[in-house]
């Protein structure tokens, strides 16, 4: 017979009414939350979450038919947290606008403390790496959509291809602060974001914003 923690129960759990129900399923979140993310999604199992949390084995199993719908339930109203910044092109200044959107970005992440477990479940999980691919694909969209704006515009290099590009700045957006720390350095969110504008803008059109935005001389 397998293992409970290996089943995966199609219909999710309900969530209880009561306020008593609420605060124990709380916790056992809570609980999930803090294990996955110092010691990793496999080293956890429920009958831990369910000691961390101070309940017993049974009452996390009225609540969660594993572990992957708590981490599910974890990830269900944070996916917009996990994803990078939708950039807006067209600002006065868009280097400066998009290392704040990067900084904002990044405190996120941390603050949701769940990215470690992701690289280590999606490769094992088909449908909750097809979730976020599938949010990705909308972030992709409407960069894409801002970008084709700027050039309709007349903003951006003449030979860029716009969808590649997209991509390029999703994926520093969400390695760039990573590689950092790995380099043992802090994340510079303005030399990022100056990367990515320069794929974007030639050097005269980002100065053509910047002037506009400090106005005339006087």
């Amino acid at each position: 017979m397998a293992d409970r923690e290996e089943l995966l129960v199609g219909e999710f759990p309900f969530v209880p009414k009561q306020e008593r129900a609420q605060q124990k399923r709380n916790a056992l979140l809570e609980s999930g939350h803090s294990l996955f993310f110092s010691k990793g999604y496999e080293q956890t199992t429920a009958k831990e979450i369910a000691a961390h949390a101070g309940v017993a084995t049974g009452t996390f199993y009225r609540y969660f038919s594993d572990k992957r719908q708590l981490l599910m339930a974890l990830l269900e109203d944070k996916l917009d947290k996990l994803l990078p910044p939708e950039p807006t092109w067209l600002s006065c200044d868009p280097e400066a606008l998009l290392a704040s959107l990067l900084k904002a970005h990044n405190n996120r992440l941390q603050e949701v403390g769940l990215r470690r477990v992701l690289p280590e479940l999606l490769p094992k999980d088909p449908e909750l790496a097809e979730v976020l691919s599938a949010a990705r694909r909308k972030i992709h969209g409407r960069i894409l959509s801002g970008l084709k704006h700027a050039s309709d515009s007349g903003l951006t290099w003449k030979d860029l291809d716009l969808d590649t590009v997209t991509w390029s700045i999703m994926v520093l957006a969400e390695n760039g602060p990573e590689k950092g720390q790995q380099s043992g350095k802090q994340a510079d969110f303005h030399e990022l974001a100056k990367v990515m504008c320069r794929l974007v803008f030639p050097p005269d059109v980002l100065e053509q914003l910047r002037s506009k935005e400090s106005g005339p001389a006087e």
